[in-house]
């Protein structure tokens, strides 16, 4: 592992594929044409990854946004689904905890002038002595995933500014 670790960075290698995911293809275009937000999550193990997820995918069913596909953004990159998120201005990122895994990928993936990053547990602040997602009922965990997206909605609103030539949206860069 110590020879994938230079300068503080860690160097992944991935597999390629000519595959393509035929809904990823059409979804990607479309949001592509349409102008949508990608919204993409950490999707760990424990239960601040799937309190995130779910976050994600409340917040990815608002206008102007959609949910995207980090797996296949990050590792195909020729499909549809990650020239949508190449493309667009902004992607918004929901991280379950402090470590913020898919935050520090996408930084230098895609700079952090595009990335509006959340860390869902700084909002919630619970469940750090659990790991198991049914550790906690499953009502709990989506009351808890639905106040995320409406915190993320109402942050995320407060900093959107329609631009007056196109359908588009801008967002300034988070705090």
């Amino acid at each position: 592992m110590e020879d994938k670790i230079k300068n503080g960075k860690l160097s992944l290698e991935v597999t390629t594929t000519e595959n393509r995911c035929p809904i990823g293809e059409k979804v990607g275009s479309g949001n592509e044409t349409e102008g949508k937000i990608p919204v993409i999550s950490c999707e760990g193990g424990c239960i601040r990854g799937e309190i995130a997820r779910l976050a994600a995918n409340a917040v990815a069913k608002e206008e102007p946004y959609r949910r995207g596909c980090h797996g296949e953004f990050l590792t195909v990159p020729h499909s549809k689904i990650a020239q949508w998120m190449n493309n667009s201005e902004k992607i918004v990122l929901i991280d379950g905890c402090f470590l913020r895994c898919h935050g520090r990928i996408l930084e230098n993936m895609i700079g952090k002038e595009r990335l509006v990053q959340f860390d869902a547990l700084s909002h919630y602040k619970k469940y750090t002595d659990k790991f198991d997602i049914h550790e906690v009922p499953e009502e709990e965990r989506i009351q808890v995933a639905e106040d995320v997206a409406d915190w993320i909605l109402e942050t995320l609103s407060g900093r959107e500014i329609e631009d007056g030539h196109t359908s588009t949206f801008r967002m300034n860069t988070i705090p």
